[in-house]
């Protein structure tokens, strides 16, 4: 959470929003841990010692801990609601695949360094969700940091027309501060403009990717606007 962007307080109750204020002004950027545990009529019965058991080793603030019980459905849904009654603006995503090993420099040269002192206000989120690489297929053709243990990091932001141009030239901040970092991230749907951008971005897994399009699509007709092959 940081002061630009503050619609996460929606799931909180509404007495706890001065409290969660408060903190985010004295930090700047507060980090929140989401579990979710699922459960059926035939275990709500230990839910609660569960959900106790998976929180007793963690590192939080005690006393901003909050539980909600909700449907599978409105679990899914916790973050399409956010916005919800809000006017409709241009959407301007980031979503990028981070090496574990370089995570904390993310922390400190985009959170803190891009996105906190840059102060765009916008309405939106950011998630951060580790991986495991083991639990990928390589024979998908999505390309991943070649570390075990990587993250999803996602900014994902509803923002006002005439701010589109800023907030994409943060994402180009973003994506260059990595590079001159020498930090391997990939990027989930990329917009690289040549062909030798696309080879770096598939990287060992360009071969078996042309080979496929050789074989399945040999006249170029699917995807034709990344310019992946030409």
């Amino acid at each position: 959470m940081m002061n630009q962007w503050p619609n996460l307080l929606g799931f909180y109750p509404t007495q706890e929003i001065p409290r969660i204020n408060s903190l985010i002004a004295q930090h700047g950027i507060i980090y929140v841990l989401e579990l979710g545990k699922y459960y059926d009529n035939t275990t709500q019965d230990q839910i609660d010692k569960e959900v106790e058991h998976l929180t007793s080793g963690l590192k939080f603030v005690p006393t901003f801990k909050y539980v909600q019980d909700v449907s599978y459905q409105d679990f899914l849904n916790r973050y399409a609601n956010v916005g919800k009654g809000a006017p409709v603006e241009p959407q301007s995503w980031l979503d990028l695949f981070v090496p574990g090993s370089r995570i904390s420099d993310i922390n400190e040269g985009v959170f803190k360094n891009i996105l906190f002192k840059q102060n765009l206000t916008a309405r939106g989120i950011v998630l951060i969700y580790p991986m495991n690489h083991t639990k990928w297929n390589d024979k998908m053709s999505v390309a991943i940091p070649d570390e075990e243990i990587f993250y999803l990091v996602s900014a994902l932001q509803s923002v006002p027309a005439n701010m589109l141009k800023a907030f994409d030239d943060q994402k180009n901040q973003i994506l260059e501060f990595c590079k001159i970092s020498n930090i391997k991230i990939k990027q989930y749907l990329p917009r690289n403009k040549t062909h030798e951008e696309w080879i770096e971005h598939f990287g060992s897994k360009w071969q078996n990717f042309q080979e496929r399009k050789n074989e399945f699509d040999p006249k170029r007709i699917l995807a034709p606007g990344q310019r992946i092959f030409n």
